[in-house]
């Protein structure tokens, strides 16, 4: 079963990102912002195999997480989901600049959002199992 960290500050999306991932078989951990997403990778043996993360969040925002994520060489094999309402072209460059494999914007359908982790899943399985 894939596993995936969800990183966001607010409650209610972690909760609508974790049933809809839950219910396509995922097993999902949460972090409630990126300096906690670090915190729990710091601390993990095994990695998770994607990470699903907001851009504004308090303490540690979604494209430092995401730089530090792709710094660290344990984690540069963990496939990275923006989901954010940040839709702007330049904040999708910026984003996809600092390694995220795809982008999903608020309001996202859970269908199209349990979609697109299970294609960067599959797009990233060789950099995960060979880093």
């Amino acid at each position: 079963m894939p596993s995936v960290l969800v990183v966001d500050d607010t409650a209610s999306i972690r909760f609508l990102i974790r049933t809809n991932l839950q219910l396509a078989g995922f097993d999902v951990d949460e972090a409630v912002d990126g300096a906690d997403c670090l915190q729990i990778l710091a601390h993990r043996d095994v990695m998770p195999d994607l990470i699903t993360v907001d851009v504004m969040m308090p303490r540690l925002d979604g494209m430092a997480t995401v730089t530090a994520i792709r710094a660290d060489e344990r984690m540069r094999g963990i496939g990275i989901v923006m989901v954010t309402t940040q839709g702007h072209p330049a904040d999708i460059q910026r984003a996809k600049q600092a390694g995220v494999d795809a982008y999903v914007t608020k309001p996202f359908d859970p269908d199209f959002l349990v979609e697109t982790v299970s294609e960067v899943l599959e797009r990233t399985k060789d950099r995960r199992e060979n880093p």
